[in-house]
């Protein structure tokens, strides 16, 4: 059987801003092709009187919208009166109601269930809340069958109660979110995507496991993804696309491929291993075994070993042993471009040294400041980092932004870790007047879709270990706004997939220059290049303190 893959957006509260969303829809099918159907979860109407004109405009048939389009019911009191009848209908053409709770099935056997509103505090239900009667009868007929394994989507108002349990945590106050009714309907449902709003956040959870390994068969995960307001002052994502192929055209072997990242059902977490089962998670890494240490002295060349004094650039003498023992840096399995302590490592390249990573001018550079953060030792990615040189890591990157915005530039920062052997940092900056930080992201996201490739974004104070443990193979992105995309590589990625998006014609338009092969420069343009960086630099430069 042919499986075909449903397209679909979904978006979080829209509060009346129909124009925007529809506008942004439009925007999104110019660039990446049309979409099959929008689902909206969370508040779709406003209350106030701008948001009544611009839905009485639909009403009369003045706009309409470009994609079929399903809503869910009021979450509170005030947008009560927009819903006719508490079954579902079309309330204008291409937008429907699809009602308090219920299955919608579509031509395409896609499978959603949806429940709308808020959870019921009392028995006297408001209208725009759901009682354990509405959830009772929503999930008795799916799953009184003995073939049922689950729907492939879930729109839900509320949040579920927990879900971030043995995951990353989202922005929001854990103590009072979410639905402890919505948490057991997902657990019994077993939705493959979950979707939901009302929170003004947004949030994509790790996947989770829907069955207990070793005691059951292998099913399906689940991916949560909570979706903020549309045109949010913070800018949080509102608008989510994905491809689905129904569950019920899939193999089944196909539908209970556990992703590497996958966790432990957080609507089962008061197991007695419950802390193991968080370490598992997670991914949390082992102590790397302790190595030899090496430091260059720029004006030499030459290397030393750990514990000696180091000449800095001015003379000055630094002693590196008044620092508490640092782990020693791990050694290349075998000869290595960028292990500070190898002798194939171009040192005209190198523009500082810290303790436990360098900074290097990028071989045949984006820009005249392209750069490169390094490990000293030999790491593969910065999910095997260890604390100390991640720390590092993290004030070479905060050095470089101040740098840069000094410069009138704002920089960007990726790594891929695939096909490589060395942990690469890239930092290229992008002048201020050429674009805003929405638009490179924006132009990361449409390349990455153009080529089926799904960005997911990482919650500010998530670790980068949550979502990818050591061994994975990624692409990662930070925007200097704190923004992070990342992307699991599965099997083929397009190595220059960083320099193409940033050389694009959205970003810095030098096509030209997307692979780095065409930008080389001899070893003395390269050197004089290095010294004028390294002195520019110097004011920022922490490693030089004493």
């Amino acid at each position: 059987m042919g499986e075909k893959p449903v397209r679909v957006l979904v978006c979080g509260d829209v509060e009346g801003r129909l124009d925007a969303v529809f506008k942004r829809v439009q925007t999104v099918q110019k660039k990446i092709g049309q979409f099959d159907l929008l689902l909206c979860v969370g508040e779709f109407f406003g209350s106030t009187p701008e948001a009544e004109e611009e839905w009485q405009q639909y009403k009369r048939g003045a706009k309409r919208a470009p994609i079929h389009t399903y809503i869910l019911g009021a979450g509170s009191q005030e947008t009560v009166k927009n819903f006719p009848s508490a079954d579902g209908c079309e309330l204008v053409d291409n937008i429907t109601y699809l009602g308090r709770r219920g299955v919608f099935t579509g031509v395409s056997g896609l499978q959603i269930a949806y429940v709308s509103g808020r959870e019921a505090q009392h028995e006297l239900a408001p209208a725009h809340c759901f009682t354990p009667k509405d959830l009772a009868a929503l999930v008795a007929p799916l799953t009184s069958s003995s073939k049922f394994r689950g729907v492939d989507i879930l729109l839900t108002s509320q949040w579920p109660r927990g879900v971030w349990h043995f995951a990353n945590h989202p922005e929001v106050d854990t103590k009072s979110c979410g639905s402890v009714a919505i948490a057991n309907l997902a657990d019994k449902v077993k939705p493959r995507y979950h979707f939901a709003a009302l929170e003004g956040a947004h949030y994509e959870r790790l996947p989770y496991r829907n069955h207990v390994v070793l005691q059951d068969n292998a099913q399906h995960v689940t991916r949560f993804i909570a979706l903020a307001t549309v045109n949010n002052p913070a800018k949080k994502k509102y608008l989510y696309a994905f491809n689905v192929i129904p569950m019920k055209t899939m193999d089944q072997s196909e539908l209970v491929k556990q992703p590497q990242d996958v966790t432990e059902n957080p609507y089962r977490h008061g197991t007695k291993d419950r802390k193991e089962a968080i370490k598992s998670s997670l991914g949390v890494a082992t102590e790397e075994e302790p190595s030899a240490q090496f430091f260059f002295d720029l004006s030499s060349g030459r290397a030393h070993g750990s514990g000696r004094k180091r000449p800095d650039w001015d003379g000055r003498r630094r002693d590196e042993t008044a620092h508490k023992q640092p782990r020693r840096h791990p050694p290349p399995p075998g000869p290595c471009w960028f292990c500070l302590a190898s002798p194939e490592v171009e040192k005209h390249l190198v523009v500082s040294i810290g303790t436990h990573c360098y900074l290097a001018l990028a071989k045949g550079g984006l820009t005249p400041g392209h750069v490169l953060i390094l490990p000293v030792g030999h790491y593969q990615s910065v999910v095997d980092l260890a604390s100390e040189v991640l720390l590092e890591m993290d004030k070479y990157k905060a050095a470089l932004r101040s740098f840069y915005k000094s410069r009138g530039e704002r920089c960007v920062i990726f790594e891929r870790n695939y096909r490589s052997q060395h942990l690469q940092l890239q930092v290229v900056p992008v002048p201020l007047d050429r674009c805003t930080t929405e638009d490179i992201k924006e132009a990361f996201v449409v390349q990455a879709q153009e080529q089926q490739m799904e960005l997911m974004e990482i919650p500010q104070h998530s670790d980068l270990k949550q979502i990818a443990p050591p061994g994975t193979p990624y692409f990662y992105l930070e925007l200097d706004t704190g923004e992070k995309l990342f992307y699991r590589i599965h099997k083929h990625f397009p190595l220059q997939f960083g320099r193409e998006v940033l050389a694009s014609e959205a970003v810095l338009n030098i096509p030209t220059r997307a692979d780095w092969k065409e930008c080389k420069q001899s070893r003395e343009e390269e050197t004089a290049a290095c010294s004028r960086l390294r002195e520019h630099f110097q004011p920022y430069d922490f490693a030089l303190e004493d």
